[in-house]
């Protein structure tokens, strides 16, 4: 009698998974090589103040915001494989415009310093609306690409892992940029980072296709895939009968999609308000440029701690699904509240930072994991919840809502900082005087946006309840 031959299950999956990362991480250089490069570098060229800079990242927000809109039904119905790929295009052709800027402003300005100032931020502005229309397609793509290629179980850990890329870009970009803008000038740092992203085109060419048609998945990897899938949907998928969809305005009908679009309003902001902030805060309140060896440790560690811890961030609620019994939703929400108090550390930023500037680093650095952890497993929620066919869309919206959040925490900052420093002692908060008070108002507000947005999702959704079409 011969023995019964089992078939090895391929990981084809964390190829994938490790393509969104390396994407996510090219998306989120992109993002700051204008953080790291305009306070030192780009602003004593364009006498730019606080407010232009809050202007650019704020119009960037809403771009994005805008972008969002429609890049998940733009994914949805061009397909993963062929909308990844024009998405990247976009933005990286976008990140390389950025480089022409100073020229065209020097061109343009006459010899002016107010025209200087005022055409190098639209034509920044410019180069802006084209990164964020391409940035915009990476997170609907990658959350239906994960939902593609991992079961329910196993997706917020595999988007807590390409999520961590923004982690890893943010950890990369300062100890690169600033490095490349002082040796190459900061227009070559543009360049450079922004041709990665045509790199990694290429790769997804060769490697992507849907699991049931991907040579590199063989069938028993297949069958765990599709271990949430019943037969009648294995049925219809063999048919290639294609899914429903809800068509675009309907979604809004649903509390799931409302739950979602609170979450991302409520919290992104925080996330790029140190993104796009964090270096003009060194420099600013320590003096540490953002090319100094210190100001170069402090944003490595602020972001190394931020991707160190992240990786956890969707591995809790594998163990409340896999340990306590919990549906993935329920434990998805339990972890979310926890990790929701991390940025609760944020409120000692400023107070400890009189002491040491590693201080705040640590702290937002803290904070920063916390908001990963989040991101992670609010995108799954998405996954949770509504058919596949309809995933980028909803990522779409819920994007949006997180691009007009971020619009109001940079704009609002930009302008708040600019009337602050002119204020000086006359504008005071928790004992600060100026500038860093002001700093310490939005520490504040970005310290309980986690508890808040998690306390109106769970009213919204205060259990699981999957979205289904019917016919």
């Amino acid at each position: 009698m011969n023995p019964i031959k089992t078939t090895k299950m391929s990981n084809f999956r964390w190829v994938i998974c490790a393509l969104l990362f390396l994407a996510t991480t090219v998306n989120y250089m992109d993002r700051q090589v204008l953080s790291l490069t305009w306070k030192d570098f780009i602003a004593p060229d364009f006498h730019w103040s606080d407010n232009d800079y809050g202007t650019i990242t704020g119009w960037f927000s809403i771009f994005y915001a805008i972008a969002n809109l429609f890049a998940g039904k733009f994914i949805d119905w061009m397909g993963t494989k062929k909308g990844y790929l024009i998405a990247i295009f976009v933005w990286s052709l976008g990140a390389c415009l950025h480089a022409v800027c100073g020229w065209g402003a020097m061109g343009l300005a006459g010899g002016s310093i107010v025209a200087l100032t005022t055409i190098s931020v639209y034509l920044f502005l410019a180069c802006r609306l084209i990164l964020a229309v391409g940035e915009a397609g990476n997170f609907p793509a990658a959350i239906k690409v994960t939902a593609e290629f991992f079961p329910k179980k196993d997706r917020a850990f595999a988007t807590s892992l390409f999520n961590s890329g923004a982690s890893v870009g943010a950890l990369a970009a300062p100890a690169t940029i600033p490095l490349l803008a002082r040796a190459w000038g900061w227009e070559m740092a543009f360049i450079v980072i922004g041709a990665l992203g045509f790199v990694w085109m290429g790769l997804w060419v060769w490697l992507y296709d849907k699991p049931a048609k991907n040579k590199r998945v063989n069938q028993a990897e297949l069958n765990y895939i599709e271990q949430d899938v019943d037969i009648a949907d294995v049925q219809d998928r063999n048919a290639e009968k294609e899914e429903k969809t809800i068509p675009f305005w309907q979604c809004f009908k649903y509390k799931q999609t409302w739950s979602f679009i609170v979450g991302k309003f409520m919290t992104d902001g925080v996330w790029w308000f140190f993104l796009f902030w964090a270096p003009a805060y060194f420099s600013d309140q320590y003096g540490y440029t953002s090319d100094s060896t210190m100001g170069i440790l402090l944003i490595f560690t602020l972001y190394a701690i931020c991707t160190i811890l992240s990786f956890g961030g969707g591995y809790l609620p594998k163990i409340f699904v896999e340990k306590y019994g919990m549906n993935p939703y329920a434990g998805r929400m339990r972890a979310m509240l926890i990790f929701a108090f991390f940025p609760l550390l944020g409120l000692l930023a400023q107070p400890l930072g009189v002491y040491s500037a590693w201080w705040p680093a640590i702290l937002i650095g803290l904070l920063g994991a916390g908001h990963q952890s989040w991101s992670a497993n609010i995108f799954s929620t998405v996954g949770d919840m509504f058919p596949k066919s309809t995933i980028g869309t909803i990522t779409g919206i819920g994007s949006m809502a997180g691009g007009v959040g971020s619009f109001l925490i940079n704009k609002g900052s930009g302008m708040f900082f600019t009337w602050a420093d002119g204020q000086g002692s006359a504008f005071s908060f928790f004992g600060f005087d100026g500038k860093p008070a002001a700093y310490m108002v939005v520490f504040c507000i970005c310290a309980v946006a986690y508890l808040i947005g998690w306390c109106i999702m769970k009213a919204l959704v205060p259990k699981y309840k999957p979205i289904v079409i019917e016919d």
